[in-house]
């Protein structure tokens, strides 16, 4: 998870490149995308550190990096969709990989966050 925090890093940085060229009507999409890069990279920084200790952050992710999947698979005639197909198919692979190999359904169990359970 801590490589894929750090690779998230990489579209965000492309992402800020663009901002400059982008025309007034696709601004406001663009950097609310691009700081969603930062938000996931912290994501999985978290899960990276503690994955036992974030509920809910494991399935969040796998939702939103599943669907966006799903998406971009229906809709390969668009521009980018295949480069999105790879690339959030690849960290959701990497993502389930995680899931499982730090049983991270774990959360989920009475006591899994510590003794004051009711966060």
């Amino acid at each position: 998870m801590a490589i894929t925090a750090a690779a998230t890093l990489v579209p965000f940085v492309e992402g800020v490149s663009r901002l400059g060229g982008l025309s007034d009507d696709l601004i406001l999409t663009e950097y609310w995308r691009t700081c969603a890069y930062i938000v996931f990279a912290g994501m999985w920084a978290m899960l990276a550190i503690a994955p036992r200790k974030q509920r809910g952050m494991w399935e969040l992710l796998l939702f939103h990096k599943l669907a966006v999947t799903v998406q971009a698979a229906f809709i390969l005639d668009v521009s980018h969709a295949l480069r999105t197909l790879f690339a959030d198919g690849f960290v959701s692979a990497t993502t389930i990989a995680a899931y499982v190999l730090c049983r991270g359904w774990h959360t989920w169990r009475r006591g899994a966050l510590g003794p004051d359970d009711n966060r």
